[in-house]
């Protein structure tokens, strides 16, 4: 209902605006005057608008950084998500940086040389000195961002894994499953052909490697130890997406993509910072099918001796009646 006068409201005031707007003419033309014509008045009060607009637009811009700040994500829970914060940060101040500085400017200039008739226009052809100038200093400037970008990218993307804990996680329409390597650290082999009744994930049971692996709906992981993601689709594209890790990757049927990274927080330091309702959450961000919106997967980041007493609950391939 509140929708509804909203729009009737919006509406009137369109309605109202117009036939202002019709009066005007209608007036003018009893006045025998151009309504289209533009007097040094006009360009004056246009002048002083663009001034007063000027503090409006900047303090609604400040008034919004400060009052939505809260609904940005924390910061990362992970080692590499702290490096890419830190380059998040450096590029979103340098922007702000140009942005009150330049907005000013171009609101102050379209108020200096607003129009008058007195006014001719002043031919300029060129500068060398400032072509140089402002082709020379954007190109360094942006050359430090790209060169700080792609160190960055290094080390997020290529962290030592050698010693990292490797997890398969397998996407479908609509839902994640994990399958954890097991005492060997090495994951059996899967194809897509073996999908067959409970072997949702196509695990080559004849694969000695598989016998160990253990299959769950939930992901644990170990404070400050490294993790190896493996993905996996079986039938469109999807995104595994874990935004308190910094963690984006795509999961492409027929392709194994991975991603590595090292927590840094336990869900139970999180909780007493952002609430008892706080969650690590695996989404998917690609739009994948109607019901993308299911497929969430809970991780959860603890310590050594609580993953312990987790993965001894949890049955292995070969001791389960899933995959039988």
């Amino acid at each position: 209902m509140t929708n509804i006068l909203i729009a009737i409201i919006v509406f009137l005031i369109i309605a109202l605006l117009v036939q202002i707007l019709r009066v005007s003419e209608l007036l003018s033309e009893i006045n025998n005057t151009d309504v289209n014509e533009v007097t040094d008045e006009d360009n004056n009060t246009q002048g002083k608008l663009y001034l007063a607009i000027t503090f409006i637009f900047l303090g609604f811009v400040i008034w919004q950084m400060v009052y939505w700040n809260h609904f940005l994500l924390p910061g990362a829970s992970s080692v590499h998500g702290e490096i890419i914060d830190g380059l998040m940060s450096f590029t979103m101040n340098l922007i702000l940086v140009v942005f009150f500085i330049l907005t000013p400017l171009l609101f102050y200039y379209a108020f200096k040389y607003r129009g008058k008739k007195t006014n001719t226009a002043y031919f300029y052809s060129h500068n060398n000195k400032l072509e140089i100038i402002w082709t020379i200093v954007p190109t360094i400037v942006l050359s430090c961002v790209i060169v700080y970008g792609l160190q960055t990218w290094n080390k997020a993307m290529n962290p030592d894994t050698s010693q990292s804990k490797v997890i398969e996680i397998y996407a479908k329409q609509f839902d994640w499953t994990a399958r954890y390597s097991g005492s060997d650290n090495q994951l059996g082999k899967a194809n897509y052909k073996l999908v067959k009744g409970r072997n949702q994930l196509g695990v080559d049971l004849n694969d000695e490697k598989s016998e160990d692996d253990i299959v769950v709906r939930e992901v644990h992981l170990v404070k400050d130890q490294s993790v190896l993601l493996k993905f996996r689709s079986r039938d469109v594209i999807h995104s595994a997406y874990l935004p308190h890790f910094r963690v984006q990757m795509n999961c492409v049927p027929g392709m194994n993509t991975q991603f590595a990274f090292t927590p840094t927080q336990t869900t139970a330091e999180m909780k007493e910072q952002e609430g008892e309702d706080f969650e690590f959450i695996l989404l998917c961000n690609k739009i994948c099918g109607v019901a993308h919106y299911n497929m969430q997967m809970k991780f959860v980041v603890e310590t050594q001796e609580e993953y312990d007493a987790w993965i001894a609950e949890q049955k292995t391939l070969k001791n389960t009646l899933t995959l039988k």
